[in-house]
């Protein structure tokens, strides 16, 4: 074998390492929403004011080894847009988290590539594919299922939210898609400061109580489950194909709700993961088939 093939080999199982933690770290943000007792938006802000340290740490160190170019000002309204929607996700996520099971709210939030090839076609004139349409259809029942378990739980209107969540981030990578230049790790960091400045009122509004736990559980939150995550999949998907990312990054919303029955006991209901599967597997084909027609 090639000394060059090995190399290549050696850098994408490296990706894929760092593609499947990420995922991991990823999955652990509904336990630790469920286990801080603040408001949800003084939780995301608070989340969000580390991992922007954090990213942004990173993101200086970058500029001084000239691996990465400063922001200019024809980047700064693309980059505000996307900012905002990145934002209107994870700030409806955690709220959604609060309000309904994490089962539901990671599954709902996980049919945004749908929404996303929707958006496309409403914006960029991007026409959706068959497999757009069909896993659009497979996902409306996969939703269907998720929310009657939530009505009947009575958690409809953080299912609601879960879902604006996933709008929102299939919008945000319209948005990125359309900017074509856009630097991901820049849109995280306005994405966070957006965030922060938003959450200010509610810490008046929702004084935080700062014990051992709630203190611990934002900071691991901040810097490692979308701090390092994010510098994880950054570095990641730049050496694995697209199709297999998504593969890995499938290990999220399966551990999401694992996490949280192990360590809280919430157990979803039968019909929730009838949903879930459903919509985990119409957005992995959709998504597949997308990548093998760009190939061919």
């Amino acid at each position: 074998m090639l000394r060059q093939d090995i190399i290549y080999k050696e850098h994408r199982m490296i990706g894929q390492g760092a593609i499947f933690l990420c995922a991991v770290l990823w999955s652990t943000s509904g336990l630790f929403i469920k286990l801080v007792d603040w408001n949800p938006v003084v939780i995301a802000g608070s989340r969000s004011l580390l991992a922007a340290v954090f990213l942004l740490v990173l993101r200086c160190f970058s500029v001084r080894r000239n691996s990465a170019k400063p922001v200019t000002l024809k980047e700064m309204p693309g980059l505000a847009v996307c900012g905002l929607c990145y934002a209107a996700t994870m700030i409806l996520f955690v709220i959604a988290n609060k309000l309904t099971a994490s089962a539901n709210a990671i599954l709902i939030q996980y049919a945004a590539p749908v929404w996303a090839a929707l958006l496309a076609w409403f914006f960029l004139r991007e026409k959706p594919r068959w497999e757009n349409w069909g896993a659009l259809v497979l996902v409306s029942l996969g939703m269907f299922m998720v929310f009657s378990g939530g009505l009947a739980a009575g958690s409809l209107l953080g299912d609601i939210c879960a879902l604006i969540s996933g709008i929102a981030f299939g919008a945000n990578s319209v948005v990125m898609r359309a900017q074509k230049d856009g630097n991901p790790a820049d849109i995280m960091i306005a994405a966070h400061i957006i965030t922060v400045l938003f959450s200010i009122p509610f810490f008046f509004l929702h004084p935080p109580v700062m014990n051992a736990a709630n203190v611990l559980s934002i900071a691991f939150m901040g810097i490692f489950q979308i701090g390092a995550a994010s510098a994880l999949f950054a570095f990641g998907i730049r050496r694995v194909p697209a199709a297999q990312a998504m593969l890995t990054a499938t290990v999220e919303p399966v551990l999401n709700p694992v996490w949280v029955l192990l360590v809280t006991g919430e157990r979803p209901s039968p019909s929730v993961l009838a949903g879930g599967g459903i919509i985990l597997a119409a957005v992995l084909l959709s998504s597949i088939l997308s990548t093998l027609r760009r190939r061919n």
